[in-house]
C-alpha cells in the first residue's frame, strides 16, 4: 500500500520555530498539524482568488 503522507524537511530559524511551537501548543496542535492547517488555509485563500487548482496524478509523487 502506498503511503499518502509526504515527508518534507523544513529548515528555519530556531527562535521562530520555538515561537511557532508555542502557538501550535496553544491551539492544541502539534507543530506538524499547525503547519498543515496553515497550508490548507493558504491554499483555500489562493483558490478563492484564482480558482481551483487541478493536480494531475503524476504531480502528486
Amino acid at each position: 500500500m502506498e503511503d499518502k503522507l509526504l515527508r518534507y524537511t523544513l529548515r528555519m530559524d530556531r527562535v521562530l520555530f520555538a515561537k511557532f511551537r508555542y502557538v501550535a501548543e496553544y491551539e492544541g496542535r502539534s507543530a506538524n498539524k499547525e503547519i498543515e492547517q496553515m497550508l490548507k488555509k493558504r491554499v483555500a485563500e489562493f483558490e478563492k482568488e484564482h480558482g481551483k487548482i487541478e493536480i494531475a496524478h503524476d504531480e502528486i509523487n
